[in-house]
């Protein structure tokens, strides 16, 4: 099985990446989806939020407040970091569990994990091959203007406060450029689908 990591910035359509590789075949540990799961009410890392920035980061219900705890954590670095060191541990552990699964499972000669900060955590030296989905910073700008209905202003903060995708490129063995139709960015993750595949069947 070859396992390859995803990633990309805000408004770059990796997300989109990722559902073509899930639709041609390849197994998907989405980090953003164990994220949601790992925080939920009475969990560990739930419990540790709590203790570390106190109730009024919760819901009624008791669920975190994602939208306020974003606001916190987005202009200051510090409570940031606090933050990933709280919930990345008990992600990293339940990707490891899903990448057993799907190993002993025999149906995928492929998979992709979907990881945000892919690159920033360092998570990026776990493998041989690095997806980076990219478009240049003027169509990222547009697109998350469009997609969260933010002034250019709030959209180039957003986009200022991550890695630039130019600067990841580096890290990247395979570089899908997402700045053309649906169309064309699918025909792209397609050949990189087949150059991986070709990978297992080799092995």
């Amino acid at each position: 099985m070859v396992v390859a990591g995803l990633t990309g910035g805000i408004a770059s359509g990796k997300s989109f990446v990722s559902s073509l590789f899930a639709s041609y075949g390849a197994g998907v540990v989405d980090a953003d989806v164990i994220a949601r799961e790992v925080v939920k009410s009475g969990s560990k890392a739930w419990q540790l939020i709590r203790e570390q920035f106190g109730e009024s980061v919760l819901l009624e219900d008791g669920s975190i407040n994602r939208d306020l705890l974003g606001s916190i954590i987005f202009s200051d670095p510090e409570k940031k970091a606090q933050l990933n060191g709280l919930v990345h541990p008990a992600v990293i552990e339940e990707m490891e569990v899903s990448l057993r699964e799907m190993l002993s499972s025999g149906r995928y000669g492929l998979v992709i994990c979907d990881v945000p900060l892919l690159i920033e955590t360092g998570m990026y030296r776990d493998y041989r091959e690095i997806i980076l989905v990219s478009v240049p910073r003027e169509i990222q700008i547009q697109r998350l203007m469009l997609r969260d209905r933010i002034s250019q202003e709030d959209a180039m903060m957003k986009i200022s406060s991550q890695m630039a995708l130019d600067d990841k490129k580096r890290y990247a063995t395979i570089l899908i450029d997402n700045s053309g139709s649906r169309e064309e960015t699918a025909e792209k993750a397609l050949a990189a689908y087949e150059y991986l595949s070709r990978q297992h069947v080799r092995k």
